[in-house]
């Protein structure tokens, strides 16, 4: 794991266990990156709840409650289903904070409105309004899965400083 996600693992850990809270992951492009990446550090029982890896629309509609209408109006990579995912991951954990990630890591299945390297992004937290983000990355697959891992981090550290 590069030297730059693993401070913001323990950066995130450090946060979570400040607050004796525990966190969630619903992944769709990052396969389970981010989870993985949490749990490379030893304790994270402690501060990691679980994670959803929902890669398939059925997966977000049956694991976490994504409507069928949300994916069907905006589709799959959007601020909607982002948020729809994170509030899910809350619901369906014990979580207190969650972070969902859904993007076109491609080579494939990116368009002019929805390129390769797009993906959204969505904190939610208990008594927390959930935000969303959207980043284009550049690079090849595993490059935008990489920065998408660490910019998931990322906003996990900012809703909780």
């Amino acid at each position: 794991m590069p030297s730059t996600t693993l401070s913001l693992v323990t950066k995130t850990s450090q946060l979570l266990k400040r607050q004796n809270w525990k966190l969630v992951t619903i992944e769709s492009c990052t396969g389970g990156g981010v989870a993985y990446a949490l749990t490379s550090l030893p304790g994270s029982s402690t501060w990691f709840e679980r994670g959803f890896v929902t890669y398939s629309n059925n997966a977000k509609e049956d694991m976490i409650g994504v409507r069928s209408q949300t994916l069907l109006q905006f589709g799959a990579v959007s601020e909607q289903t982002a948020c729809e995912m994170a509030e899910g991951g809350l619901r369906n954990s014990e979580a207190q904070i969650s972070v969902a990630i859904t993007g076109i890591a491609g080579p494939d299945g990116g368009s002019k409105e929805k390129p390769v390297g797009l993906v959204w992004f969505a904190v939610a937290g208990i008594d927390i309004t959930t935000i969303a983000y959207q980043h284009i990355f550049a690079g090849n697959r595993q490059q935008i899965r990489e920065q998408a891992i660490r910019t998931a981090l990322e906003k996990v550290i900012t809703l909780l400083s």
